[in-house]
């Protein structure tokens, strides 16, 4: 579904992607990680083209996305931190954001009913907590029925039961053959919502393969410990051929 070939991006001397090449396939959901300024922010903004790569390219559905900006009507994006008009209402935003996507095919209102969001439709967007506007860029992100999911630390802030709530959905839009890219701290939360996992250090694509062949590999039971464990063989490997 999603084509990364060769990818690069340079901002002056710093490469932030380094040859970074990824097949991106629908009902897959790919944890991103890797210690910050890894490039994971910047190979999800150039997949949303907010960033014109140096050289290299992502095709979406077989199509080049540079210069061609309709491909991210099929995407839907949870940020990390959502930022929005603050004297606008909840109620208000949602309706504004269906006005943006006109035409579209019935929205998807799931998690607006499991977060309760219509009882807060008269709130404006400053009096929110952090963790309900967590729920609100959740309930966006899912609205239209995007193919595509893109979801930055989508947990982050989220009372228990909405964490259960919202891994429940994604776990269910997989299912259905959604493609699904998730970037998080939390690696307990990637352990039950993730397939495959893609571990960048330094621009570079340093793992790429299913949860659980990396287990397997590091005869591990724990993504947190399969985890760490790659990263001590990789370092124990650099060292011996440096």
């Amino acid at each position: 579904m999603i084509s990364i070939n060769s990818l690069e991006k340079k901002f002056g001397r710093l490469t932030a992607l380094d040859q970074v090449t990824l097949q991106l396939k629908g009902g897959k959901s790919y944890a991103l990680i890797g210690p910050n300024g890894s490039g994971k922010t910047t190979l999800i903004k150039s997949i949303l083209g907010l960033v014109v790569p140096t050289s290299g390219s992502i095709l979406f559905e077989d199509k080049p996305i540079l210069y061609d900006w309709k491909y991210r009507d099929k995407i839907g994006y949870m940020p990390q931190i959502g930022r929005y008009p603050e004297n606008m209402r909840v109620g208000q935003l949602f309706e504004m954001m269906k006005h943006i996507r006109p035409g579209k095919q019935k929205v998807d209102e799931e998690l607006l009913d499991a977060f309760k969001l219509y009882k807060i439709f008269d709130k404006r967007m400053h009096a929110l907590s952090g963790g309900t506007r967590q729920k609100v860029s959740a309930a966006l992100a899912f609205l239209f029925h995007a193919p595509v999911l893109i979801l930055d630390e989508p947990t982050a802030g989220l009372d228990p039961v909405s964490v259960e709530l919202l891994k429940e959905k994604i776990i269910q839009e997989k299912r259905r053959g959604k493609l699904l890219i998730i970037t998080s701290h939390i690696l307990n939360d990637l352990d039950e919502i993730a397939t495959e996992m893609v571990y960048m250090f330094e621009g570079r694509i340093q793992y790429n393969n299913s949860i659980e062949s990396l287990k397997a590999e590091t005869n591990e039971v724990k993504l947190t410990k399969a985890i760490a464990t790659l990263i001590r063989q990789r370092e124990l490997l650099e060292s011996v051929t440096e």
